[in-house]
């Protein structure tokens, strides 16, 4: 057995792929993989693929004649490139409709500060097919779009999680919608971990670097526990991994994992290390105290560190966003230029 294989014979923790090319996520499926995200950057990375970059200017060229303004482009397209995607996991997804199979859509991020806008874009989106999911930001104005298409049983992926307080709001407001279809709660350790060492290289703050590294993996087990003590529904999805420890660390939970194909599941498939659970390790109290010493890391892991109004302009949720935003002015300029 390859180690994803062993990890999901061995513990509750499920492997997705993170923004493949159709290769790579054949190759995911074949590792057993479950699900699969993409983020508003994917679409600007295939062009970047030799694979992928042929079939979708193809479909931009063909748009674009078309008439259409580059911004209908561009949404047009991401759907398109998601639909492939979609195909290759059809058929876990009917193996298993309420777990697997999935992959995700997030639209243009400049519009994420409206809730219609939000709303508006993953009705068009779940027109895809029964195994889209709509990835939601969980900013004040996510989390009211995610209660109202909750309701109507959308299946979501409520994203860009930095902080507790952000996970306890979404849950909550999950609960209020009665929805019943599938809803993953992310935690993004890798994205919170480069916010804390970009302010650790503007000396905002002193630490020693190992316990520095270790920020992400405590706060996304203190994430868990909370979900688990408060039973709070949904499954804890892990995200923005910029490490093998962002998967590793965590094995044991009963949560998903999203991580790359390329420098991160091909390199744990070639470790092939031994599954050992990690999930509950306890933090030092000693390295616990020094993290809370930074601002940032103390208002996300504090229960009640944030208000649903500082969601959106919190560090690393506006780190995130600005990736998003750059990988979508790379697929405009794209389509002008085409």
């Amino acid at each position: 057995m390859g180690y994803f294989e062993r990890v999901h014979r061995l513990t509750p923790t499920r492997f997705w792929v993170n923004n493949p090319t159709i290769s790579q996520a054949r190759l995911a499926i074949e590792a057993g993989t479950i699900a699969c995200t993409t983020n508003p950057t994917y679409t600007a990375k295939m062009l970047k693929s030799d694979e992928m970059r042929p079939i979708l200017m193809k479909e931009i060229l063909r748009l674009k004649a078309e008439g259409l303004t580059a911004s209908e482009i561009a949404a047009k397209t991401q759907r398109y490139a998601v639909k492939l995607l979609m195909d290759e996991f059809a058929k876990l997804h009917k193996e298993n409709p309420s777990r697997m199979g999935y992959v995700s859509i997030q639209g243009d991020p400049t519009l994420e500060h409206d809730p219609a806008n939000i709303i508006k874009e993953a009705e068009a989106d779940m027109q895809l097919g029964e195994n889209a999911i709509a990835k939601i930001p969980v900013t004040e104005a996510g989390i009211k779009a995610i209660e109202y298409l909750a309701a109507k049983n959308v299946p979501i992926i409520a994203t860009e999680i930095m902080s507790v307080s952000q996970c306890i709001a979404v849950c909550e407001a999950y609960k209020r919608s009665k929805g019943t279809a599938p809803f993953f709660v992310t935690c993004i350790a890798g994205i919170f971990d480069d916010c804390l060492k970009n302010q650790y290289k503007e000396n905002k703050f002193e630490i020693e670097p190992d316990i520095l590294f270790q920020a992400g993996c405590v706060l996304m087990r203190r994430q868990y526990r909370v979900m688990r003590e408060k039973q709070l529904p949904g499954i804890l999805l892990g995200g923005g991994a910029r490490g093998l420890h962002h998967f590793t660390e965590f094995v044991g939970g009963a949560c998903d994992i999203t991580i790359n194909w390329k420098g991160t599941a091909d390199l744990l498939l070639e470790a092939d290390a031994p599954v050992i659970s990690r999930m509950d390790t306890p933090t030092p109290e000693y390295v616990l105290d020094e993290l809370l010493k930074i601002p940032t890391f103390a208002k996300a892991y504090t229960v009640d560190g944030l208000s649903e109004k500082e969601y959106a302009d919190f560090p690393p949720v506006e780190l995130f966003r600005s990736q998003f935003e750059a990988g979508w002015a790379d697929l405009i300029k794209e389509i002008e230029n085409a």
